[in-house]
């Protein structure tokens, strides 16, 4: 503001305190900020920074968790014996105990005790694997006119409901690999249970290692499944 002759009248000291007193507060305010700003670009390039040691560290040779040894189930090819039917079968996934509705490989180093085969695994959940094996075998016996899964379509006369009871190998003086089955055959049109049986193979163990220990389950499913397949045959 002016006087009459144009002249602005000069600042007071209370004046020029309060306005180097805002500038001051305002200097700080922006200097905090870029603080703030600087921490937050620091905190951020620091996890990267981690996390991609990490992601190097892992792909290292001896660093991070060893990879597993994976193992599948092979289908058994039988005759049956049994002239070629117009019957069609559905193979339910078989249920289990937790114990075995997982990959690992369950070992029993004394009775009523459970480990897991150290470095090993099934390639997808034990009733998965035995289930896909049942289906290719009852195909592979060609004593059906269709055999399927859950989901492909089929009509089917005859569902094959499996239970797997055991399913490990029994370590000790005297290796061995266990199944035990309990299946039944249900009429998929009226829901009665046509029959029923509990199937149990042994196969010693075989050398040493986890080859075989997976080998002697191989071999044991084959038999129980391989009776599984005539029987049912058989009884539909």
């Amino acid at each position: 503001m002016t006087d009459g002759r144009g002249v602005e009248p000069p600042l007071t000291l209370a004046g020029d305190r309060r306005k180097n007193s805002h500038r001051m507060q305002r200097l700080s305010g922006m200097a905090d900020e870029d603080r703030r700003v600087t921490d937050r670009r620091v905190w951020v390039t620091g996890v990267a920074a981690f996390a991609l040691l990490l992601h190097g560290c892992a792909g290292l040779p001896g660093v991070g968790p060893a990879p597993l040894d994976t193992y599948e189930l092979s289908a058994p090819t039988h005759e049956t014996g049994v002239h070629r039917r117009r019957t069609q079968i559905l193979i339910a996934e078989p249920s289990a105990l937790k114990a075995l509705d997982s990959e690992n490989i369950v070992v029993r180093p004394a009775p009523g005790a459970i480990e897991y085969l150290k470095g090993a695994q099934w390639a997808d959940r034990l009733p998965k694997v035995v289930q896909a094996r049942l289906a290719e075998a009852f195909q592979k016996s060609g004593a059906f006119a269709g055999v399927g899964r859950p989901g492909e379509g089929l009509a089917i006369d005859y569902q094959v409901i499996v239970e797997i009871r055991g399913f490990e190998v029994a370590v000790g003086s005297d290796d061995r690999a266990r199944v035990e089955f309990f299946v039944k055959i249900l009429n998929d049109r009226n829901g009665v249970v046509r029959a029923s049986r509990t199937f149990e193979a042994v196969s010693p163990v075989s050398g040493s290692g986890n080859a075989a220990y997976v080998g002697a389950l191989d071999r044991a499913f084959g038999d129980a499944a391989a009776q599984m397949v005539v029987w049912v045959a058989s009884a539909t």
